[in-house]
């Protein structure tokens, strides 16, 4: 440790300096001199760090829980289809405050080449915004304004990769065995193609294989995403020294919660699966001890799109955490293949196994996201009820596709692979819900069983214990964009189809009760003002699956302190029955209506939340 260090730092430092020593140098075969370098840019990150971001740590240090509160809620959004650029994202912060959203996902916004950045996600370069957006002192001033209305913004960093656009890579292209050193480079096929023998392919059909031929620099590249996405090499203790470096410039221009994107791919090992590995995990735990130290008010969040066994293992350990937060991908996956099925017994089972979990541990529950959705189901389960793995997929794909006879469901497949029998899905929670087919039909009941299932959707997300998620434009039933279709640089990605522009006129219509866009806003808003009054809602909140006698129905308990909920959500649609023996006499907070146990009677595609306080 450097004496010359200011104590705030030093201090902080000498908290974690015997653990970061021995996992750095263990992990970099003692590199003493790569060690000392990483240490001395940390301090010089903390002294370049704006005092109000100091202020910020300190106040966040003392109040570690800041983003547990009961009343944060998020939303994700891209700049450009939101408000164009990052300064018109200023000029809608009032709508983002009258949405409740505290947590501000801002999708990647940093520069990379147009028609080969995969939304963003090949970084040409980590320390400029992509130009039509703005610069970094806009998003700097961005963030200075969400602090000042208690908004975190949240911005992805791509850590497994750059483009081939980026300096390194260029540099690498040109024959600089230094730079060609922070990548995977070899002169021929042969280790890459015995890598190919254990690592499993991300877009077999869009992009396979996970290498490329290099004609510049006459040699194979590791690409394990997109040929313009080229794999960087963490054995390489360089690369992560800058990367960490790349990463604090981001804190210090304000940003409060940094997303590793596609982390569980950060390193690889001939042999492997080059995914999980435990080296992984030693660099995700060095990066949580330099946010400690370094920026103590910023959260990692880390983009783990896994089965639950391979997911909870990156909160790390109580003594020694990895992410601050992890998405609930399995849950949000279970969600759409309830409403597909009707049967909810999948549903119980994922949702209990997140209970049974830690409370410490945070997750972002979501209905959709920028992405597509996976079938990454509990298959073994499924199993059980005569549901096998590839005609499942087939049947939840046409019913959400709205191929299936009877299917209001708007959706598209996304990466389809006839030959696998497998495909994703795309699609917006209001086209998914049947919003869109209800009033393409101009079918008024359709309309409005389509909006009770979506705020009954909303209502399970809000029910569980974490941040609820929306994406831009639920909160105010947007439809598929079918636009995309036109665009040469976006037709072969449907993606697109949920990731149109806001449609600003369509947000006016929130203030009008009748419409679709009204009744939507209101039921969400009305969600989260009762979630963040209610102490039943706090993530320390005992929770439960309820037995609903009907594998239609969803329940879950929740109680504190003296405050019990008891929430059902009927997934058939048809009216049915849940059967709840409890003795107390409940209050349904969404109507006030009283409601004795037994013979709970539910509305097709409806939920409630039933209150009992034992304070009273």
């Amino acid at each position: 440790m450097n004496s010359t260090w200011n104590e705030e730092f030093a201090s902080r430092f000498r908290r974690h300096e015997a653990e970061l020593r021995w996992l750095y140098l263990d992990l970099y075969h003692n590199d003493t001199g790569a060690y000392n370098y990483f240490t001395d840019m940390l301090y010089r990150c903390w002294e370049e760090r704006p005092e109000s971001l100091k202020m910020m740590d300190r106040a966040r240090e003392a109040y570690p829980e800041w983003y547990k509160d009961r009343g944060m809620t998020g939303m994700q959004m891209y700049v450009n289809a939101f408000a164009g650029t990052l300064k018109g994202m200023r000029k809608k912060l009032n709508y983002i405050e009258e949405c409740g959203v505290s947590y501000l996902h801002l999708m990647p916004l940093l520069e990379s080449p147009e028609g080969r950045s995969d939304g963003g996600y090949a970084v040409s370069d980590f320390r400029k915004v992509q130009p039509e957006l703005g610069t970094m002192d806009d998003l700097a001033a961005l963030a200075e304004d969400c602090h000042s209305r208690g908004i975190a913004v949240c911005l992805d960093f791509v850590m497994n990769h750059t483009s081939e656009d980026h300096e390194w890579a260029r540099r690498a292209r040109a024959g600089e065995k230094e730079f060609q050193d922070r990548y995977f480079f070899y002169d021929n096929w042969e280790i890459p193609n015995a890598y190919e023998q254990t690592v499993p392919q991300v877009f077999p059909t869009t992009a396979p294989g996970n290498f490329s031929w290099c004609e510049e620099a006459g040699k194979v590249v590791m690409t394990t995403f997109y040929p313009y996405q080229w794999d960087l090499n963490y054995m390489n203790p360089t690369v992560f020294n800058d990367m960490t470096d790349n990463m604090l410039f981001l804190c210090n221009h304000g940003v409060d919660v940094i997303r590793l994107d596609a982390v569980p791919y950060i390193w690889k090992a001939l042999g492997t699966t080059c995914r999980n590995l435990p080296q992984v995990h030693i660099l995700v735990r060095m990066m949580r001890i330099v946010s400690e130290i370094v920026c103590p008010g910023t959260l990692l969040l880390g983009e783990v799109v896994m089965e639950p066994s391979k997911v909870v293992p990156y909160f790390g350990t109580v003594e020694k955490p990895e992410c601050h937060m992890l998405y609930n991908v399995t849950t949000m996956a279970s969600v759409w293949h309830t409403v597909a099925t009707k049967d909810a017994r999948l549903l119980a089972h994922q949702v209990g196994q997140v209970f049974a979990l830690p409370k410490q541990y945070t997750f972002l529950n979501y209905l959709r996201c920028h992405d597509d959705i996976g079938w990454g189901l509990d298959y073994g389960f499924l199993s059980w009820f005569g549901w096998q793995e590839v005609p499942h997929k087939k049947y939840l794909n046409e019913y959400l596709t709205g191929v299936y006879p009877g299917s209001p469901a708007r959706g598209e497949l996304y990466n389809d692979d006839p030959r696998l029998g497998d495909a994703r899905l795309c699609g917006t929670t209001a086209s998914l819900c049947g919003i869109e087919s209800a009033r393409e039909h101009e079918n008024g009941q359709a309309l409005a069983e389509a909006i009770s299932l979506d705020e009954m959707l909303h209502a399970f997300m809000f029910t569980l214990s974490g941040v609820p998620i929306l994406y831009s434009g639920d909160e105010i039933a947007r439809e598929n964009d079918y636009s995309y279709h036109g665009d040469p640089l976006k037709r072969e990605d449907s993606r697109f189809l949920h990731r149109g522009d806001m449609d600003w006129e369509k947000a006016k219509l929130r203030k009008k009760k009748t419409s679709t866009e009204g009744q939507v806003f209101g039921a969400i808003h009305r969600l989260e003002k009762i979630r963040a009054d209610r102490c039943l809602f706090e993530a320390e909140a005992d929770t439960w699956i309820l037995d609903t006698g009907n594998q239609r129905i969803l329940g879950i308990g929740r109680y504190y302190r003296g405050e019990k909920l008891l929430a059902l959500f009927n997934f058939s649609d048809r009216d049915e029955i849940a059967w709840v023996i409890d003795p107390e006499r409940y209050t349904d907070l969404i109507t006030g209506e009283k409601q004795d146990m037994g013979q709970v009677k539910m509305p097709a595609q409806s939920f409630r939340w039933l209150f009992h306080n034992f304070n009273e």
